[in-house]
């Protein structure tokens, strides 16, 4: 017996999925940069965790968003850069270094060692500058050390550091969460902050550089605050502009909940799953109040900050959690929302990307090893690029207790490319397999070749992985059959399928 019904609709394109939406997001924050990616007892020459950067070169990582996060907002970029011997300590206000909760920053891993990294990883940067505590000039002389290949004292600086070219840097986020540790900002204060901020960084790209800047205004999920913010941004003495590109906003979910608890149930699983798709709900709504000022063809949405936040995520540990298949389960739903709005979505970062919260890789001493969520952005990643198409789901629900919305139990997307059909499956229900058949209008199964594979069909949810169980957590060869025209795929409890037809 089928429990859900999906149908591809191929010729329903809805937009390109651009690559950035599988982006990630490092912090200075706990384990993140230090005894993550960089210094430890098994670093290269250069300073860089050589197990770590081949696991994150294997991913292929499109976009990397840095130094925060709350430390961006007391962070001055000119402090990390130079002889290291010669960088100043400082403290930061919001986040303690390694988990012995020191307010303060070496800065010994800075701007060039960060843009060097994404040289290696082939991966484009986004920095975020400093709005809470820094000023225009700052950053636009930030842009300047980074982009600007004339005979300028701060160009003349960063070759003196030991990089002749510009780094080219696109991504520009102004500010981060003004509205709480970025300054506590009215949307109209943090308007007027951002437009003039947005004044001289956006300027840059008028004579000293060649590539045009994207420059990133920063959300909330309170969309009231959106409204006002995007109203007030645009609202000039010249006239109506919008000096951005892009509008973000933070997600996280599952905050009161630890995942590896033995009171932890089925229960408490799918409240979590359910959080996790407001995200559908928070993207329709942020891109609503853009268009009800400007437009979302002009102003894409970026969801720079999201994923599992669980209790054991503290400041005293530097915000560590265990990484389980069920925190994967959910990034696998998320990415699923994300290529239905591919027509609004421009980028996201999931938090973070070495050891802090719902991280792909985590480390302990000289061991380094993929966690599940690294496995569905793995799995995930034809879709990078792809046309996305409208996929209908026809599944059955469960109303989850204290939730205002049911939990769907089957989720679905499909994008098209030049290998085909590329077809992600997600069966959210913690508790029983489901049968789910699969429609491609338009497409002859019987004579296609069909590949599929599927992770943790053997997973415990509530089994924390490690270096000793990482590769439990590998994908799996899927047996899809063709009965009438379609594909029939039985998927265990909470798994997560990929199926590529051509």
């Amino acid at each position: 017996m089928t429990n859900a019904q999906v149908t591809v609709h191929t010729e329903a394109v809805i937009d390109r999925i651009e690559p950035e939406v599988h982006g990630h997001f490092s912090e200075h924050l706990g384990r993140c940069i230090y005894d993550g990616v960089w210094r430890s007892g098994n670093d290269d020459e250069d300073g860089y965790r050589d197990d770590v950067v081949s696991l994150l070169e294997d991913l292929e990582m499109p976009v990397l968003r840095w130094p925060g996060g709350c430390f961006a907002d007391d962070y001055h970029w000119e402090d990390g850069v130079g002889p290291v011997e010669d960088r100043p300590r400082r403290r930061n206000l919001f986040w303690a270094q390694d988990t012995d909760e020191r307010p303060e920053e070496s800065n010994e891993f800075g701007t060039d060692e960060f843009l060097q990294l994404c040289e290696r990883l082939d991966t484009e940067p986004y920095l975020a500058a400093n709005v809470g505590s820094g000023d225009p000039q700052e950053a636009a002389d930030w842009v300047e050390y980074c982009n600007y290949e004339g005979d300028t004292e701060l160009a003349d600086r960063r070759r003196e550091n030991g990089h002749e070219d510009g780094y080219d840097v696109k991504f520009w986020g102004l500010g981060n969460e003004n509205w709480g540790c970025g300054g506590r900002m009215s949307p109209e204060q943090y308007a007027r902050e951002y437009r003039r901020f947005a004044t001289y960084v956006g300027t840059m790209d008028n004579l000293m550089l060649d590539r045009d800047l994207e420059l990133i205004a920063c959300g909330f999920e309170d969309h009231e605050w959106n409204r006002r913010f995007m109203e007030e941004v645009g609202n000039s003495a010249w006239g109506q502009a919008f000096p951005l590109d892009h509008l973000t906003l933070h997600h996280y979910y599952g905050r009161t909940m630890s995942v590896v608890d033995d009171e932890t149930g089925a229960d408490d699983y799918e409240g979590m799953l359910v959080e996790a798709l407001e995200m559908d709900n928070h993207i329709e709504r942020i891109a609503a109040a853009v268009d009800a000022v400007a437009t979302t063809r002009d102003i894409g949405i970026i969801i720079d900050e999201w994923g599992t936040w669980h209790t054991e995520a503290v400041s005293e540990n530097g915000l560590e959690q265990p990484g389980t298949a069920l925190d994967a389960l959910s990034a696998a739903a998320v990415l699923d929302v994300f290529n239905h709005h591919s027509d609004v979505m421009t980028m996201s970062n999931i938090a973070q990307t070495v050891n802090v919260l719902q991280c792909l890789v985590e480390t302990d001493g000289d061991d380094a090893w993929a966690r599940p969520t690294y496995r569905v952005f793995d799995l995930y990643a034809p879709h990078k690029g792809n046309d996305a198409v409208t996929t209908s789901v026809d599944a059955p629900t469960r109303d989850v207790e204290g939730e205002d919305d049911d939990l769907p139990l089957v989720g679905a997307s499909a994008s098209l490319g030049d290998g085909g059909t590329f077809l992600t499956l997600t069966n959210l229900d913690v508790r029983e397999g489901q049968t789910v058949e699969v429609a491609l209008e338009g497409v002859d199964v019987d004579a296609a070749d069909v590949d599929a594979e599927v992770l943790f069909a053997d997973a415990e949810l509530d089994v924390a992985v490690t270096a000793d169980n990482a590769d439990e957590f590998t994908a799996e060869e899927l047996d899809v059959s063709v009965e009438d025209g379609k594909l029939v795929a039985d998927l265990d409890p909470a798994t997560v399928a990929a199926v590529s037809v051509e």
